[in-house]
Order: structure tokens, then sequence, then C-alpha cells
């Protein structure tokens, strides 16, 4: 079988697309990448479709070998990558020829990476996606659904590499971003926002917060300052992308790609989605703070970004 055989998983690695749509009906988690900057790049420098499937791995620590020539890409957290040994950079395209190892470090900046085959992973699709939702049971390599790549599983590739003469690609560095351990987060302020008293909104945008290590693909569980709050529970509702909620202690918790799809803790708002790619790359222990966005400005942005990658 023509594809790359998974070496070692590392933490945590999932088969990806753009996300399962239209099923939150069924009680469904989207899905998707975390970075979708990072997701969108690996999957343009090889002139893939934007929703080919890509491996997202979670602080590296991963390596591949090739069982066939293959056009690979890498963007996202700095892992110190290297093919038998030699150095490689990211946010680029490059060739492994069959036995060859690719191998990845420890993140040293960022969080998650994003591996891109020419064609995209083959994959199959469970309503219209492949993405890896694990407490769904649903995506990956369709040997057990919703299952994270372990150790000798193989991933099988679309098209195998033909050398027509095109050039490698690259991502110009103006597009590449800097991660840091200190981000900071758009809010467009919505749901529940003028429940929440001055002294509460004062206390959320004037504290930094830190990411705690109970954070998953599900959400994002901040430590600091807690809200006071007069609210308790409210009806329960659907939940959108980047929902930041607070539960009785008043610690708030950013919602994810495999967020549940209704809730009833109160909600202050929304990341934007600019935003919510730079907190994917922002790791355990990295500190978080808050301003309010304007929402023409996030939604311009979000849609040139759009634009810009036929999404």
């Amino acid at each position: 079988m023509s594809g790359l055989q998974v070496m070692s998983s590392g933490m945590l690695s999932l088969i990806q697309d753009l996300g399962r749509y239209g099923v939150a009906r069924h009680g469904l988690s989207a899905g998707g990448p975390a970075d979708l900057h990072a997701h969108c790049w690996a999957n343009q420098l090889l002139d893939n479709p934007s929703n080919a499937s890509v491996l997202e791995i979670t602080m590296g620590n991963a390596s591949f070998l090739a069982l066939d020539d293959i056009l690979i890409s890498l963007t996202g957290a700095d892992t110190n990558p290297q093919v038998d040994g030699e150095s490689i950079a990211t946010w680029r395209s490059f060739l492994l020829r069959k036995g060859q190892t690719l191998k990845l470090g420890y993140a040293k900046t960022g969080f998650r990476s994003y591996l891109a085959v020419a064609g995209g992973i083959d994959a199959p699709k469970v309503f219209g996606s492949s993405a890896t939702v694990v407490r769904n049971q649903l995506g990956g390599l369709g040997v057990q659904s919703g299952r994270a790549i372990q150790k000798g599983d193989i991933l099988p590739v679309c098209k195998t590499y033909t050398n027509d003469g095109k050039p490698f690609n690259w991502v110009p560095r103006l597009f590449i971003p800097k991660y840091s351990d200190e981000v900071s987060l758009s809010v467009i302020e919505s749901y529940q926002s003028h429940l929440f008293s001055r002294q509460a909104k004062q206390t959320f945008y004037a504290n930094p917060y830190q990411i705690s290590d109970k954070s998953d693909r599900m959400g994002i569980r901040l430590q600091g300052n807690p809200v006071q709050m007069d609210l308790s529970g409210v009806i329960s509702e659907g939940i959108a992308y980047g929902s930041i909620q607070f539960p009785s202690n008043g610690q708030p918790i950013i919602l994810l790609n495999d967020r549940q799809t209704l809730g009833g803790y109160p909600k202050i708002g929304c990341v934007s989605r600019m935003s919510l790619m730079k907190l994917a790359q922002a790791r355990p222990g990295s500190l978080i703070h808050f301003y309010r966005g304007d929402i023409e400005r996030e939604t311009e942005a979000y849609c040139e970004f759009m634009k810009f990658f036929s999404l």
C-alpha cells in the first residue's frame, strides 16, 4: 500500500478535514482542524483543496516512514523536523522518498503541526467528513471509528508522486505566524453578555488567564480571577464555535471544534474566528488576555481569509 507508515504517533495525532457540518441536530460535533490557518496552508502548498484530509499532530514527537515517493508539507508548531537525521524547513513542500523517515521532535513553539500529502490522506468519510471526533467515535482511518492514529497505522495517500517539473512551494514569511506563550484574543459579545455586571466584565477583560492542562479539543479551560455572576444556569441552547461559558466556579471555558452541541452555562460571547487560530497554538500554561473586538472588522478579516483559501 502506498502511503506513510506511522512509526510513532506522539501524544495525539488525528486525521482532520474542514469538519462535519449540518449534523448538530443529531448531537454530533463538527470536528475539523483546531488551527484553520495552518491546516489551509498545508493543503495550499500542495495544490490540494482546503477540505483535503491532513494529520493534526499535537506537541510533535511523531515519526513516519515513506512507503513510496510522497510530496509532503508541514506547517504549524516548530518541531525541528528531520528527514533521515537532516533538518528540514517547515511551511513548505518537500519530497519524502521511499524508505526515508520523517521525524518531528517536541514542539518548541506552537502546539499543533499539520502534515499534508499531495492529494490528501485517503480516509473514509462519515456524514460527509473524515474529521476525527473521538467523543463521537467518528472519523479517522475507519479501522476503528474515532480513534487517534497509532504506531503501525498506514496513512494511505490519494495519489503518488510524479515528477512533473513543478517547483516546491513555500509560505511567504509575512504569513507565517510567530507563536507565543502569551496571546490576546478578540471577543465578540453576545449570548447573555447583557446580563453580566460591569464588575464581572471588568474582571474578565482586565485580568490574564492561564490555560489549564485539563484543556482539550472540546474546550480550553482557563484559570485566573473568577468572574462573579448573579446568573446561574440558563436554558440550554446551541453552542457556537468559540463560545466563552462560565460554570459555577467563574473560570471561563472557550468551546472548540469537538464541543457538545447544547449547553446551559452563561456565556459572555465568542472568541473571533481569527483569534481562535492563534488560540489553537497556545499550549497549557500560556497566558490569555481578552479584549472587546469589533464585529465588522473581525468579519471582514475572516471573509478575506475564506476568500484567499476558497472556503
